[in-house]
């Protein structure tokens, strides 16, 4: 896998909790990924124009306030499961249907986030099993680029036809097949780490480490019965062993540089990622 410049920048500044990276160790970072000082710079002056980045007094950059939604979302996958609580069966709608053309484009990260699907068009649903209230959930998709004239309710029930359909809107086979190899793959890197060159075990444990937590960023956290529960509860567990190792691979690079991480490198690039099944 090959991260571009700007991926690369927005995974590595989103482990700093607020902290700021001088430009020399970004590229010293990078070089180990291929990605060279020019295209590095350039990246980071786009960011900053866009107001992605911002850049402190000594000329070191931090995460701008533009990336701090998105952020927010990428940091929830410790709390994955305090994020939900029992179905009782019910749903959450959306009636996409009043959004022009320019305002779907920008809804579509918002819907991906919290795992909405189209049950007709015009209208997303997805399972009422998120512990937030409506205002919250509301509040959280209008940072994420969702108009806040948008109506977002509670729907207490389907039909027959429309709720035996809304379970089929999420390949629930594949995120389970996907949570196992996962799984599967970080136990297999666990073992590898320690035996790896340094530089090594630092691009190993970002790369796997950041597909999985994109992964989990994006599970659209269905509920028992729709899905296996416990087969994403098992996945977060290993992600979060894993990611100490990731944490003891970077941290005397992070030394180096005089800068405290307080997490292991993660992967931002959920922003521009597809729709999870």
């Amino acid at each position: 896998m090959r991260l571009s410049a700007k991926s690369f920048i927005l995974d590595l500044l989103s482990t700093l909790g607020g902290r700021s990276m001088p430009v020399r160790g970004l590229v010293a970072a990078a070089g180990p990924f291929g990605i060279e000082a020019n295209s590095l710079r350039v990246a980071l002056a786009r960011l900053l124009a866009a107001g992605t980045l911002e850049r402190d007094e000594r000329g070191e950059y931090r995460l701008g306030e533009r990336a701090q939604a998105v952020q927010y979302q990428v940091v929830s996958w410790r709390r994955l499961e305090e994020r939900v609580r029992p179905w009782r069966g019910g749903w959450v709608g959306i009636h996409s249907s009043v959004l022009g053309r320019t305002d779907a484009r920008r809804c579509e990260r918002a819907f991906r986030f919290f795992g909405f699907r189209e049950l007709a068009p015009g209208f997303e649903v997805r399972p009422d099993n998120l512990a937030v209230t409506l205002a919250e959930l509301h509040h959280e998709l209008v940072s994420l680029g969702l108009p806040k004239p948008t109506p977002v309710f509670a729907i207490a029930e389907l039909d027959e036809a429309s709720q035996a359909r809304a379970r089929t809107l999420w390949d629930a086979r594949k995120l389970v097949a996907e949570y196992r190899r996962s799984a599967g793959a970080l136990e297999e890197s666990e073992a590898r780490l320690p035996k790896l060159a340094s530089g090594d075990a630092m691009v190993e444990s970002f790369l796997l480490g950041g597909r999985v937590i994109r992964q989990l960023v994006l599970d659209p956290l269905l509920p028992e019965p729709i899905v296996d529960a416990a087969e994403r509860r098992a996945l977060v567990a290993a992600m979060r062993r894993y990611n100490k190792l990731g944490h003891a691979c970077w941290r005397p690079f992070f030394s180096e540089y005089r800068v405290t991480s307080l997490r292991a490198p993660v992967d931002s690039k959920a922003e521009s990622a597809p729709r999870a099944a």
